[in-house]
């Protein structure tokens, strides 16, 4: 279920209260949740994750995406997000839109766009519909 993109970073789709139990056990100590509330009918509320996670003694951010795209503010709030001691998880519906936020805030960081494409498609996840966006936050730096 979780993907692992680097050594510290995970991307999975929409998690349950069990999978907070399994990240727990990963050793994950912050939980990123980038699904927008009421996205569907059949998502496990965020404050009922936060809740959970918070009660395993694991960090909770919630910085919602919806398909209409990344702001300049999500992408720097996933930065600081990413930026902690240990593992980490992002999720959304498919994981798609946590891997790519975690692509455009790594480019913004300095990440080289190739290392940042590379690493997300060895876990599953294509970045070439932000890879334009990845290259003007590398070259920005």
């Amino acid at each position: 279920m979780f993907r692992q993109i680097t050594e510290t970073v995970y991307a999975s789709p929409q998690i349950d209260t069990d999978a907070v139990a399994q990240a727990k056990a990963l050793g994950i100590v912050r939980i990123i949740n980038n699904r927008p509330e009421g996205e569907s009918d059949d998502q496990t509320p965020g404050d009922v994750i936060e809740t959970a996670a918070r009660a395993a003694g694991i960090d909770y951010v919630a910085i919602p995406v919806s398909h209409a795209g990344f702001s300049q503010a999500q992408v720097d709030a996933m930065g600081e997000a990413l930026d902690t001691d240990g593992p980490v998880l992002a999720y959304c519906r498919s994981g798609t839109r946590s891997t790519l936020l975690w692509a455009l805030a790594r480019a913004k960081a300095g990440d080289n766009p190739a290392v940042i494409a590379s690493k997300a498609a060895g876990a599953g996840y294509d970045v070439s519909p932000v890879r334009q966006l990845i290259d003007m936050l590398s070259a920005g730096r």
